[in-house]
This record gives C-alpha cells, sequence and structure tokens, in this order.
C-alpha cells in the first residue's frame, strides 16, 4: 500500500467513477483498476461494488475510507511541518565541548545561531578530550569542538582555530620576563597541571628530559581553576593564550612561549560523515566558520554548507 494508491481510492470514492479518477489523477482507467486491484489483495477485501457503470462502496470499503482520508490527512500534516521546518527550523541542537571552549569559544559562536536560528534550542555536553568525538558517534552530541588531531574516520573533521600553549605565570614571577621557556626552566616551581587530555599528553613529552625533577603541586580538571590557582600565587600552569588574554592584558598574569618549538593547539569542528545534516545544523556550520573566519585545512572533502545545501 502506498500514497499513490490511497489518493487514487479517495478520488474515486469523491467522484463516484473510474473514469473521472482516472482523469484527475492523470492516469488511464486501467491504470486507476489495476491500483484498486492491487489495494484490495493487499486489504484482503472487496472495496467497490460494481453494477454496470456504476460503483458503490462495500462495507470494507466504507470503513477503509475513513481511515485512507485520516491517513492522507497525516501525510499533510507531517508536510506542512516538515516544509515549517526548513523555513522556520525548530528542535534541539547538542554540542560536546570541553569547559574552555564552553567558556571563550561558544557564547560568541551560540549568540549568532540564536540570531539565525531563534527556534532552535542549544545545549552543551560537557566533555573531554575522546570522549567529545565518542559523543558524537553515539548520537549523543550533533557537533563536538576539541583539540585535533581526531583519529575517527567515521566524522568529518574541519580544523577551525589555532591556539598556542603557554607557560602561565603570576605577573612578577621570576619567569614573567622570559622570552620563552624550556623544560629546564620550570625545574623547582610548583605546577598545575591538567589531569588529562591532549595538551596533558604533549605537556608529558616536553617533560620527558626533566620528569623526575618536576615538583606537581595540584592535577587539575578545570582550565579555568588552573588560571585562577595561578592567579592566586599557588604555582605556574600552561593554558591556550586565547584563555588568558584578559588577564595578560590587565596585568595579572604572563604567557611566556614554550621552548625550542611553540606548542601549537589546534580546535576542530566534527561532526558524522553519515548523518544527514538539516538546515539548522548546516546553519550552524556556517556560523562557526563565520566566526574563525572559515576553515585553516579543508579535511576529508569538506564542503561549506552553502554547496552541502545546494
Amino acid at each position: 500500500m502506498d500514497f499513490d494508491q490511497i489518493h487514487t481510492f479517495l478520488e474515486i470514492v469523491r467522484l463516484k467513477s473510474f473514469s473521472k479518477a482516472a482523469q484527475t489523477c492523470y492516469r488511464t482507467q486501467p491504470a486507476i483498476s489495476a491500483q484498486i486491484r492491487q489495494l484490495e489483495q493487499e486489504l484482503k477485501a472487496e472495496l467497490f461494488e460494481r453494477f454496470g457503470s456504476r460503483i458503490s462502496l462495500t462495507v470494507a470499503g466504507r470503513t477503509f475510507a475513513r481511515y485512507a482520508e485520516d491517513i492522507m490527512e497525516l501525510r499533510r500534516q507531517a508536510q506542512n511541518a516538515l516544509n515549517e521546518l526548513e523555513s522556520s527550523p525548530r528542535g534541539e541542537m547538542v554540542i560536546a565541548a570541553n569547559e574552555a571552549t564552553c567558556i571563550y569559544v561558544l557564547p560568541g559562536v551560540f549568540a549568532e545561531f540564536k540570531n539565525q536560528f531563534p527556534g532552535i534550542q542549544l545545549q552543551v555536553n560537557r566533555s573531554y578530550g575522546s570522549r567529545i568525538v565518542e559523543a558524537v558517534m553515539e548520537n549523543v552530541a550533533d557537533f563536538g569542538l576539541c583539540q585535533l588531531p581526531v583519529t575517527e574516520k567515521r566524522v568529518q573533521v574541519v580544523e577551525i582555530f589555532r591556539d598556542e600553549i603557554r607557560c602561565i605565570v603570576p605577573a612578577g614571577h621570576p619567569l614573567a620576563g622570559h622570552a620563552s621557556v624550556t623544560s629546564r626552566d620550570i625545574i623547582g616551581h610548583s605546577l598545575l597541571l591538567p589531569q588529562s587530555g591532549m595538551t596533558r599528553t604533549r605537556l608529558n613529552a616536553w617533560f620527558e628530559s626533566v620528569e623526575h625533577e618536576l615538583r606537581i603541586s595540584m592535577e587539575l580538571d578545570s582550565s579555568e581553576s588552573m588560571k585562577r590557582f595561578v592567579i592566586a600565587g599557588l604555582g605556574i600552569s600552561f593554558l591556550a593564550a586565547g584563555i588568558c588574554r584578559k588577564e595578560v592584558s590587565e596585568g595579572e598574569l604572563a604567557a611566556i612561549p614554550l621552548a625550542p618549538m611553540a606548542m601549537t593547539r589546534k580546535l576542530g569542528l566534527v561532526y558524522r560523515k553519515d548523518k544527514a545534516l538539516s538546515k539548522a545544523a548546516l546553519g550552524f556550520i556556517d556560523v562557526v566558520l563565520a566566526h574563525f573566519g572559515g576553515p585553516r585545512i579543508v579535511s576529508r572533502e569538506f564542503r561549506p554548507a552553502a554547496l552541502a545545501a545546494g
């Protein structure tokens, strides 16, 4: 049974004629007769009684007609609802991101997105590291914002932003005036380090030559906590420069590049490659790219939303 068969059936009921229904359905009379035969075979019931050129509904036909009208009305309502979604999207969108991204990246992105799609409710799934990609793959989140690289092959990855991990010290700290710091320079200083994640993994590699001489004071799961503790004089830490820009400009902190090479942090937008993107989802991609000035690196045949939509 399909919608076309039901439509044909209702046209015959309305016009009380196979030949007239054939005209309104733009088919031949044998074609619509074949449709009705297929429908009757599937329903295992005769729908019409035929008296020469006249027809009337059987008891089964009258019963089915009521349901057929409901089916077509529900189809119209569904189509209208979908058309309305296309012109004025509604619903919910979940973004997975870590704390620093939630505080320093998403507010500006969300503000612009809400201007364009006021009917979409945004939610944040606060996650860390690989858990962000897992949330996307498990359909817990529609999009993830996380550090790159991402090894999962089933997600689309677009690098949208680069920042630099720096040594963060209080203003007036002995290291504050250094042009850069090496791992040996931090020996003897209390360290406030992230508990886990990609930044911690990269810092461990940077510490490798002095790991037995480190003085780790605290391991924290919050970038904001690390920043506040550094300001309070509890130790030094390592954070993305963008997270500390305000405090550096106000003279509370100093952010010193790492040596011998800068430690660059790359932020990416990830979403499932096999997931159909709604108008609102494509709009979110556009807003993110516009917020950061477009993708720096195109990954896995990424196409801007405007192209994907058209």
